[in-house]
């Protein structure tokens, strides 16, 4: 049988592949692609007054469900904790991990951070992800998703890559309300989905659209 085209998304937190790319990662199951997410952190620091174990429970499932709904292939938790993302990286040999996982599936296209989003975590993400990928001389697409940044914060110079998800910004949507637990940390960028949505829709002619940057 061929072998399945793979897409990866690399992230920081467990909703960031949604709020990002998720209406493009969902047009990609539809065309029969795999897709796999790895996701660094649990973000159980979200959930203080919680314990770390029912934290990390809840956000696991959250983000498991979300990828059901995107019609993913798995998701990947690091459990590095959040601030950390350098030095546990190193310590834990996650790179190699990853270059391992790179090596099996062999995604076309890789999804991760902008180098300047406003989040340090987001910001280590994209420079950890860069490195591997120069590294195993990575030959597909990089291309990097805001999460938090309004606008372009440095004017990006970077070739920008938009995608008709007019059909499915409806799941996106479906995927964004599995996570219940992240309701008010998510309204901003939650209510700016439709609007980014939607303005970059005017700008592929078309009603909805998610906006990259070809990094490499």
């Amino acid at each position: 049988m061929e072998k399945k085209e793979s897409i990866f998304v690399i992230c920081a937190h467990s909703d960031d592949q949604i709020l990002g790319p998720g209406g493009t990662l969902a047009k990609y199951a539809k065309e029969g692609k795999e897709i796999f997410t790895i996701i660094f952190s649990y973000g159980e620091t979200s959930h203080l007054w919680l314990k770390k174990r029912v934290s990390v429970e809840i956000r696991v499932k959250e983000a498991q469900a979300a990828d059901e709904v995107i019609g993913g292939s798995g998701v990947v938790f690091f459990g590095i904790k959040e601030g950390k993302f350098f030095e546990e990286v190193e310590n834990k040999d996650l790179k190699d991990r990853i270059k391992k996982l790179l090596d099996e599936k062999k995604p076309s296209r890789v999804f991760t951070h902008v180098p300047d989003d406003v989040h340090e975590d987001h910001r280590a993400v994209y420079k950890i992800v860069n490195e591997i990928l120069d590294e195993v001389s990575y030959k597909g697409d990089l291309l990097g998703f805001d999460v938090w940044n309004a606008v372009d914060l440095k004017k990006r110079q970077l070739p920008k890559v938009y995608i008709d998800i007019s059909d499915t910004f409806g799941v996106k949507l479906k995927a964004l309300h599995c996570f219940k637990s992240q309701i008010i940390a998510m309204l901003p960028p939650y209510l700016g989905v439709y609007i980014t949505a939607f303005m970059n829709g005017l700008k592929n002619d078309c009603k909805y659209a998610e906006k990259f940057y070809k990094i490499k």
